[in-house]
């Protein structure tokens, strides 16, 4: 759709034009177990090698229908036999595809006939539905003769059905653009260094540039970039707005502006949540026999759709609503809307991620989006999780119990390659650079075995099995990838030596390969947080462009708002932890005495935090204090945070980078300081010393880019709960004395003025 903004066409991939049109009857995930994107690239690939030489793969076709424009790119045709070919990569049993599967294929095949029949004009064409069973690397063709005269009536009868949504699509799009040109601030003022953030945001995006923006709390980023961004939108022609979050809270601050910013605009705006959080039925499979939302999910689709883009703001609760109204499932209703958004909010992962719906939807329909990534410090940890990957022997050895015979002998050779790399190991933890090939052969065939084992046998598709299958594809992967910016590593648990087992791990230590392309992709991207110093730092980690533009907002906040200081003589290392809980709880009781109220007091362990806190109740038992546990429930951590009530007292416990250290909103008299009694800095450990060393080796910083950066970060973060509008007054005292450290010092925020106590 990226030209919807200069032409009266309305442009749609031949894929989505069959996938809104074609599609009929149940959601079924049956199948197969798929290939994986690399297996169906080489499953290609294995095809088209074995045509004449004259064959010409990779066709790119156009053709228009009134004011629909149709594209799209043929896998291939052979000339001298007239014969143009579908190719659909599969595991299993042919028969066992359902018929709406077959049916569109068919459809997309039929327009791809058409399309080169009027370029080359070709009065008829032979064409080839060819099926490519990935284990047995076995052909199934299916071939019609068509005239083109047929094809161009079955292309005409497909755009027709799309024709009315294309129209509505383009007097939206029209409408949208002109509510946005003309969008006003929703507030009678911008804040204090808001309007220079939006400012930013707004040249950045008409430059096609990546921005890094640092904007301190409470000036709103959230409306200061999405506003800006909206109103670049029309001149930019962009598609979509995607406002990626790292958690549910941050999703909420988003829609909440979207709310004030398109109230009186007809903006489409839709909440993509994760599948578990939207699934009504999570212990029914994913298919019409199962699970009732999945039967008929697509006769009943354009319907929902209709209702819910008339709905335009589409929360995951009315969402919700409207899928259960027509009997669909929310989820896939809501990766159908994705399409037909304006903006969508949603996780990292949706456009980040290896498999990302986000990403995927733009690259095939060639979408013109902007990124607005929330939060960003948070990026590089969540995008080393997602390009990592875990295999744990212990999985390895239950499913060769339960699995069925057929699978016994490659879960077999996979053990026995598994427990040659267990015994060669004489050390608790080591690393390298690669992964031996004889593992990674054995692990796929394992996978691949598996997986040809599902589609034969659907019934036997139980979870473990499922999942033993996805973990291994996915670290075969990221195998296959693993270069400088990653380590394989091993670790073997010697505490239990009768079920000695080992932890294999393709452990993402710099995710900026990964991530640069995705940015690249998009027109443009504003990474903002309250915390993106050091600039260096995050550009070389996240892979972001030389040309990346960088704002630093100045703070509205004046030093004597917040009193700093720092304790000299308290020492958090772990050797001297035990000898720090008295000093720590002495302080926090003077200042408690002081100014009596709500604090937070962080600590770098759950351990320490519970040591900290029976020391405190010790000293001062008079003051009622609480603490986060492991593993809190939402509910539990709603009840924590309600604790800070106006106008109480008391103080919680808090782990320092946790749930409570970042993106909550406690103003005013509801939290007046906190105490924090660590740097933050990683635990020196095998794992932390490789990251270490592989950052030396990339940056020449190692130990700043792997401890005293991210640990600082952690820091000024949890500080930042303090002080949330130009009203608060509040105190911070850090309890160890490496924060009177030069190199420390400089990397806390310009406006604190720090004092020694």
């Amino acid at each position: 759709m990226s030209d919807l903004g200069v032409s009266p066409f309305f442009t749609i991939a031949v894929r989505a034009l069959c996938e809104f049109t074609a599609k009929r009857g149940d959601l079924d995930l049956r199948f197969t177990p798929s290939p994986t994107a690399q297996e169906g690239i080489a499953g290609h690939g294995v095809v088209t090698k074995r045509r004449a030489a004259d064959y010409q793969a990779e066709i790119t076709l156009a053709g228009r229908h009134r004011h629909l424009q149709v594209r799209g790119r043929a896998d291939g045709f052979d000339p001298a036999r007239n014969q143009l070919e579908e190719i659909k990569t599969h595991r299993g049993d042919l028969a066992r595809q359902p018929a709406n599967h077959r049916a569109l294929h068919w459809a997309q095949l039929r327009l791809y006939g058409w399309l080169l029949c009027e370029a080359r004009g070709l009065s008829d064409i032979t064409l080839a539905l060819v099926y490519f069973d990935i284990a047995s690397q076995q052909e199934t063709a299916l071939t019609e003769l068509a005239t083109a005269d047929a094809l161009r009536q079955h292309f005409e009868a497909q755009c027709d059905c799309f024709l009315d949504w294309a129209a509505q699509e383009l007097a939206h799009r029209a409408a949208r653009d002109a509510a946005l040109t003309a969008l006003a601030f929703p507030h009678p003022a911008f804040r204090t260094g808001q309007r220079e953030l939006a400012k930013a945001v707004y040249q950045a995006n008409r430059a096609g540039r990546c921005l890094m923006a640092q904007a301190p709390t409470g000036i709103g980023k959230t409306v200061g970039t999405l506003f800006p961004l909206l109103k670049a939108a029309p001149g930019q022609a962009l598609d979509k707005i995607l406002f990626l979050t790292a958690k549910t809270s941050g999703r909420q601050l988003a829609l909440d502006a979207l709310v004030s910013l398109g109230a009186d605009t007809p903006l489409r705006v839709l909440e993509l949540v994760a599948r578990d959080k939207a699934c009504e039925h999570p212990d029914k499979a994913c298919h019409g026999d199962s699970c009732p939302l999945a039967r008929g999910f697509y006769d009943r689709l354009p319907a929902a759709r209709a209702a819910a883009i008339g709905q335009r703001f589409m929360d995951k609760s009315t969402l919700r609503d409207t899928a259960l109204a027509h009997r669909v499932c929310p989820y896939y209703l809501g990766q159908e809307l994705a399409r037909w958004s304006d903006v969508v909010v949603g996780d990292y992962n949706y456009y980040f991620d290896t498999t990302a719906l986000l990403h995927g939807l733009a690259s095939a329909n060639q979408w013109r989006v902007s990124l607005l990534v929330d939060e960003a410090h948070n990026l590089l940890e969540r995008a080393r999780k997602m390009y990592s990957a875990t295999l744990e022997q212990a999985d390895l050895r239950r499913l060769r119990h339960s699995a069925p015979p057929a699978l016994r002998k490659p879960l077999d050779r996979l053990q026995r390659h598994w427990q040659a790399l267990h015994q060669a190991q004489t050390e608790a933890y080591v690393a390298a650079d690669s992964v031996p090939q004889k593992f990674v052969n054995a692990l796929q065939s394992a996978a691949s075995a598996i997986g040809d084992h599902l589609a034969e046998n659907p019934a036997d598709a139980d979870a473990g099995l499922l999942r033993f299958q996805f973990d291994a594809q996915h670290f075969v992967r990221l195998a296959e990838l693993l270069d400088a910016h990653s380590l394989f590593d091993i670790s073997k648990h010697t505490d239990r030596p009768a079920t000695a087992a080992t932890v294999l791990c393709v452990r993402n230590v710099v995710p900026a390969p990964f991530i640069a392309p995705r940015l690249a992709a998009a027109h443009a991207a504003t990474l903002f947080s309250a915390t993106l110093s050091p600039r260096q730092f995050y550009q070389d980690t996240l892979g972001l462009p030389a040309d990346t533009a960088w704002v630093d907002v100045p703070a509205p906040f004046a030093a004597a708002q917040l009193s700093v200081q720092v304790a000299r003589r308290v020492s958090t290392r772990f050797a001297d932890r035990a000898a720090s809980l008295q000093p720590i709880a002495e302080l926090m009781a003077r200042q408690y005495a002081e100014a009596p109220g709500h604090y937070l007091a962080f600590f770098s362990s759950y351990d320490y935090l519970q040591q900290a806190a029976e020391a405190f109740s010790r000293h001062a038992p008079e003051v009622v204090v609480w603490q986060q546990a492991r593993r809190m429930a939402e509910a539990e951590q709603t009840a924590f945070l309600a604790r800070f009530v106006p106008g109480g007292q008391g103080i919680g416990f808090a782990v320092l980078g946790g749930a409570f250290a970042e993106g909550i909103d406690l103003p005013g008299d509801r939290l007046i300081g906190a105490f924090i009694a660590t740097l933050g800095l990683p635990q020196v450990n095998p794992v932390n010393e490789q990251m270490r060393q592989r950052m030396d080796a990339v940056f020449d910083n190692g130990y700043d880019y792997a401890y005293l950066y991210p640990g600082l970060q952690k820091v000024v973060q949890a500080a930042g709960r303090v002080i949330r509008t130009p009203a608060d007054q509040g105190v911070l005292l850090l309890m160890d004395q490496r924060f009177a450290r030069a190199e420390v010092r400089r990397l806390l925020p310009a406006w604190w003025t720090v004092a020694a106590c």
